[in-house]
């Protein structure tokens, strides 16, 4: 390109495709700036794969620091759930990049880690369907070394209860997992759902401790018709146990209308008597817990400030959601 052409491409808030405009300085370079405009609507007109970190970083480097990034990272098995965070970030940044990696040390199971569901065809035609921009679909060499564990983090307590207690190092491997993934793409946002509530306060954490400087986007879970948090794992249940597994998210409301009349004793109370009455799910867990610090309160505080969460087994299957009142 003739050095006298000086021009700028400005990302603007919407979509990269959409909303590219470009300027120069110089009437003499106008050809040659529609040719350059072209050549990037065409780069962004379908779904770029990479699958190693380095290249990755390196188109990553080409499009320049004033190019917002917003990043869903997730396992596969994408769902509505997922598409929703994809469209907000199409919403607020200019580029959107996805990640799908099955993270091995977050598992302390190693048979839930075999049995999740995979299917990266489908993935791919929802991420092109959506007009997702990129996707990082790594291998584990080329995220983790030989032998590489979880780091071991500091979560200030976020971790002691729920899935914490139930999950032995779940988190340390969650986080090991996103800080390098932040730093592979150096994303503006972030944006993860509220479904995994305890991961989501855990994330803010871990993200303000290391000084990591993205923004953190929850996004409210989305939900089938009957009120089931969608995930990944819902596509294991058989019909029938998906109906039973309507009872989760009819729980969380019953406890947020008690919440109104009731002390946590009484309400806790309910929901032991309402499992121990259903023989088709195990209950894992149930707490009351306060939003800032997800530990168990024991007196329900302002609107807003609390959270009812829950975890059950359907057969072999793990089920997890939660209200905020």
């Amino acid at each position: 390109m003739d050095k006298s052409l000086e021009m700028q491409i400005i990302f603007s808030s919407l979509s990269l495709k959409d909303n590219l405009i470009c300027k120069s300085k110089k009437i003499n370079g106008f050809f040659q700036a529609i040719f350059y405009v072209c050549c990037l609507l065409f780069i962004f007109n379908k779904l770029r794969i990479f699958k190693h970190q380095s290249d990755l970083k390196r188109f990553l480097d080409s499009i320049g620091n004033e190019t917002a990034i917003g990043f869903v990272p997730t396992m596969g098995a994408l769902h509505e759930g997922h598409i929703s965070l994809i469209t907000q970030s199409k919403l607020e940044t200019d580029i959107t990049i996805c990640s799908i990696f099955v993270n091995p040390t977050q598992f302390n199971n190693l048979s839930d880690l075999e049995n999740y569901p995979r299917n990266l065809d489908k993935d791919l035609e929802l991420l092109n369907k959506y007009e997702c921009d990129l996707v990082y679909i790594p291998e584990i060499n080329d995220i983790y070394s030989e032998n590489e564990t979880s780091k071991v983090f500091e979560f200030n307590g976020l971790d002691q209860y729920m899935e914490g207690s139930s999950r032995t190092g779940h988190f340390d491997g969650v986080a090991t997992i996103v800080e390098k993934l932040f730093r592979i793409i150096l994303p503006n946002k972030a944006y993860f759902g509220q479904k995994d509530l305890q991961q989501l306060q855990i994330i803010k954490f871990i993200t303000k401790n290391l000084s990591i400087p993205v923004k953190i986007v929850s996004v409210s879970t989305k939900r089938e018709s009957s009120g089931l948090a969608m995930s990944s794992r819902n596509e294991l249940l058989k019909p029938e146990e998906k109906i039973n597994a309507a009872l989760i998210y009819k729980t969380l409301l019953n406890v947020k209308n008690l919440s109104k009349t009731k002390d946590i004793n009484y309400i806790y109370n309910e929901i032991e008597k309402t499992y121990n009455r259903n023989k088709l799910i195990d209950l894992d867990y149930f707490n009351i817990v306060s939003l800032e610090t997800m530990k168990p309160i024991s007196k329900i505080g302002e609107e807003g400030t609390n959270a009812a969460c829950i975890a059950v087994y359907i057969s072999s299957i793990r089920l997890i959601d939660n209200i905020i009142f």
